[in-house]
């Protein structure tokens, strides 16, 4: 069944009805909490950076949600609420300006102001940042963010300036109705400006970190876990249940699994694939399934030889039997893609493709062909590296589908697994040629998908490049009309079906193990989880 998502932004002369709501923990009456408060997460991998300008995985993002707050935040639902902006209004959708909130306070106690926004965005467009997601505020048409990207205009040129210590104003280029929505992302939080400027790259290290988030960084040991402790000064403080926050790096869904099952920790990061059907039998109270805005697919170097040819990108595409992959290799759930943009992304209707209507055999025949046409066969085939990295859901996919790239064409597929830190700087340096990739949205639009495969998309690592994509993406930021703009992301979606930059594989849904006495555990379509929401109770 299709799910439709809420997507809440602002409308021209509207002040966001949600400017009185928060979200924090609600325990229910008559639930009694347990003594100790202490959460701890599986977390997937240990992560490369807690800099929020400098991040761009997921790992990264679960931990600096607890560390910051943005102007904004995501609620339970995928709502936008208010942060450390209490209001926000906007007469045009052009022009946005935000109200700080009153007594909000960094971790050592400064107070938390427009200022620090200002510096914070001013930053992470700042080419000298090498921000991973510089990207994300030039797609936010924000004014001279491009061009200060490009390092043609001063940093100081950014249109984000802080009136008074309470007032923020934001210009865009253009309308964009769903700005609002794009900012509880981690790369729009604030830094503290005298701690970065005092310790430098060392900032983020345990005892230098300044944070305005409901938790503040007490240990950082590489490879075994983070520890966060209650940030005493933030501003909803008394709201918060939960003490004490470890982040766990376990790689192995199934060292992960055991873990949990011996009561060690309280929420995996993931499930192994082949014990889910049994623990959703034993223990059905734990296994937690959602819908999840985001695409599990395979990315091809497009600047690298053969994958510069449409035709080796398509055989290779049609080739993976994504039913298979999805209702056999996976089975909790996953939907076959066909599309790189969710089918659950609020106000996003896939048009359907016509290879995506074609049985399996016929695909498979239609890339034989293409293949052969490319010049690989039996007596020339195609060889190359597939890379993954470090996990074992990962490689049981891998292993899956270059089984059907060698049944189907004769293809060999060597596979590469590197841990993550070494992974994302292979595929930032294009050091790859077809490579695991996943794509979570940053907030509940489709262009927060489609956006990544702009030509000038920082996270673009196989450089797919399509002018006619590019004009397409960039009209439908132009356009105030719903129909107009879905129409463009229609037209994009069939651009890349054509092209086939990427594979997409399935469509992911968030599958963990959550200990029944969690509560206040969400049902976030964009898994944005906050730890000073939830509670442990008595048990």
């Amino acid at each position: 069944m299709k799910r439709k998502l809420s997507l809440i932004s602002l409308s021209v002369l509207a002040t966001c009805a949600l400017n009185a709501q928060v979200f924090a923990a609600e325990v229910p009456a008559g639930v009694e909490l347990a003594a100790v408060q202490e959460l701890v997460k599986g977390n997937g991998a240990e992560v490369a950076t807690l800099d929020p300008h400098k991040t761009e995985g997921v790992p990264e993002a679960n931990v600096l949600r607890d560390l910051f707050e943005g102007l904004v935040t995501s609620g339970p639902n995928g709502e936008t609420l208010p942060a450390a902006a209490e209001s926000w209004e906007t007469t045009d959708n052009k022009v946005y300006t935000f109200h700080m909130r009153q007594g909000a306070k960094w971790s050592n106690g400064d107070p938390v102001t427009a200022h620090d926004f200002e510096y914070a965005f001013k930053r992470a467009v700042n080419p000298e940042t090498a921000s991973p997601y510089a990207w994300y505020f030039e797609k936010a048409t924000i004014k001279n963010a491009k061009a200060i990207i490009n390092g043609t205009t001063a940093t100081e040129q950014l249109a984000v300036t802080a009136k008074d210590d309470n007032t923020l104003v934001i210009e865009l280029d253009k309308p964009l109705p769903y700005f609002v929505s794009m900012l509880y992302h981690t790369s729009t939080n604030p830094v503290h400006k005298a701690s970065v400027e005092k310790f430098g790259d060392k900032w983020t290290r345990p005892g230098n970190m300044v944070s305005n988030g409901a938790y503040k960084l007490d240990t950082w040991t590489v490879n075994e876990r983070i520890v966060l402790s209650r940030n005493e000064q933030y501003w909803d403080n008394a709201s918060t249940v939960i003490n004490k926050v470890s982040y766990l790096p376990l790689q192995s869904q199934n060292a992960e699994m055991n873990r949990f099952l011996a009561d060690e920790i309280h929420m995996t990061y993931e499930m192994p694939i082949e014990h889910f059907k049994r623990l959703k039998k034993e223990y059905p109270e734990s296994v937690k399934v959602t819908g999840y805005v985001g695409t599990y697919y395979y990315q091809f170097n497009t600047k690298q030889k053969p994958f510069d040819d449409v035709r080796v990108r398509t055989a290779l595409s049609y080739t993976i039997n994504r039913e298979a992959i999805a209702n056999f290799v996976l089975g909790q759930g996953q939907t076959p893609a066909y599309s790189f943009t969710p089918e659950i992304v609020d106000g996003f209707e896939p048009a359907p493709q016509e290879w995506a209507g074609l049985s399996q055999k016929e695909r498979v025949a239609k890339a034989k062909a293409l293949l052969a046409e490319a010049g690989y066969n039996k007596d020339n085939p195609l060889k190359f590296d597939l890379l993954y990295n470090t996990s074992e859901n990962h490689k049981k996919i891998a292993i899956a589908v270059s089984s059907m790239w060698k049944k189907g064409l004769g293809v060999e597929a060597k596979l590469e697994n590197q841990e993550w830190k070494t992974y994302l700087d292979s595929k930032k340096q294009g050091n790859f040629s077809v490579a695991r990739a996943g794509w979570i949205a940053d907030y509940n639009e489709a262009s927060s998908m489609l956006s990544l495969l702009e030509s000038d998309n920082g996270n673009n690592d196989g450089k797919y490049n399509s002018p006619a994509y590019d004009k397409l993406m960039a009209d439908s930021r132009i356009t105030t009309d719903p129909a107009k703009r879905a129409n463009d992301y229609q037209q994009a979606e069939a651009i890349l079906s054509k092209d086939m930059p990427v594979a997409p594989i399935y469509q992911y849904v968030t599958a963990r193990l959550v200990k029944p006495y969690l509560g206040g555990y969400p049902n976030n379509p964009l898994d944005n989880l906050y730890s000073k929401d939830m509670y442990l109770i008595k048990h």
